[in-house]
């Protein structure tokens, strides 16, 4: 735990001199006393509730402890249910979306289990979209809008080829904005094709240096994969995945369709259409996600389901002002109220 103001802290300095003070008002008020009776019929009368005498002015000071904790602005990390949190959902709108092994197709059934997706996760956590095909585009910013997110889902446009890598390179870009991550450059860079630098790339900002974290560490987001083919072009898959295992990024691969690409396709088309499962496992366990094989769209929803059941809480560093506040005023009102019921008065 932290402090945003601790110059505060330093008026519990003072607050430490309150129990002389009290101590010392108790012998004037004795000695005022012991003028108009005896010592033993003080200390009769005294004897039994000695404690109750002095515990509402204990409590009066530590609630003034708790006050002047609450105005150094205390930060402490705690789990909250409603933290932000982001979830980028990248999906393949790529042709081979559109066979209906899992019906009635399986762009149709992503869909659709994306949508259940929006509906199971807490609406406080915000959600993204990232298509990808031969290209991979933002089709929505992560937002809590989820009316947005569904018109992104229905608007889906398939295209040719697969570009995995460039879906997860984009949905960090998302993630980090400030890191400057340029899926083009990285594009360049994978077809071994270097290039000049031209006037806008040198007006550009250096990337943002990072140190590497542990796989899956980063709790403030998670990417969310779902294709059903294997990479045809664009980054390496995995090259991508590591790029996100240093980010700490976790990635959940679903992947759709049949593993051994028997399905009726034209000819030529059937090598594309197999399922890349273990690059995909590969993704996954690199940066300390899960794979999932759905192939159908019942186990996909499944699927989405238990994801969305995961990103729920997240521990992040926040103000507890309030929390100490709010007990201080309850200790403040015991020590009244206890001093009202045992001496008829506050003293």
């Amino acid at each position: 735990m932290f402090f945003l103001w601790p110059g505060y802290l330093w008026f519990l300095l003072l607050l430490a001199l309150m129990p002389a003070a009290y101590l010392w008002l108790l012998r004037r008020r004795n000695k005022a006393a012991l003028r108009y009776s005896s010592l033993g019929v003080v200390q009769a009368a005294v004897a039994g509730r000695q404690w109750r005498r002095h515990l509402p002015p204990a409590l009066l000071l530590l609630a003034s402890a708790g006050l002047l904790v609450a105005a150094a602005r205390p930060v402490a990390s705690v789990p909250l249910p409603w933290a932000r949190t982001t979830v980028m959902l990248a999906i393949d709108v790529s042709l081979s979306m559109r066979v209906s092994d899992v019906k009635p197709t399986r762009l149709v059934a992503a869909q659709e289990a994306a949508k259940l997706f929006l509906q199971e996760v807490p609406k406080t956590i915000e959600v993204g979209l990232v298509t990808f095909a031969g290209s991979s585009q933002v089709a929505q910013r992560a937002t809590l809008d989820r009316e947005a997110l569904v018109t992104a889902i229905d608007g889906f446009q398939m295209q040719m080829g697969t570009a995995v890598g460039n879906a997860i390179v984009l949905s960090l870009a998302e993630l980090f904005p400030d890191q400057g991550i340029e899926l083009a450059d990285l594009n360049v860079a994978s077809n071994g094709n270097p290039r000049a630098r031209s006037l806008d790339d040198k007006a550009k900002p250096p990337p943002r240096p990072f140190t590497p974290v542990a796989p899956g560490s980063y709790n403030s987001a998670a990417i969310i994969l779902l294709s059903d083919g294997r990479r045809t072009t664009g980054v390496d898959t995995l090259a991508a995945a590591k790029m996100a295992a240093d980010r700490g990024v976790r990635v959940h691969v679903v992947g759709l369709g049949t593993v051994d690409g028997d399905v009726a396709a034209p000819d030529g088309m059937a090598i594309y259409m197999k399922l890349d499962e273990p690059t995909l496992r590969e993704v996954a366990r690199m940066t300390g996600g899960d794979y999932h094989h759905a192939g159908s769209a019942e186990a996909l929803r499944s699927v989405y389901e238990n994801l969305g059941s995961r990103v729920q809480v997240l521990t992040r560093e926040t103000e507890i002002s309030a929390v100490f506040a709010l007990v201080s005023a309850l200790v403040a009102m015991a020590a009244a109220a206890l001093s009202i019921l045992w001496f008829g008065r506050i003293t």
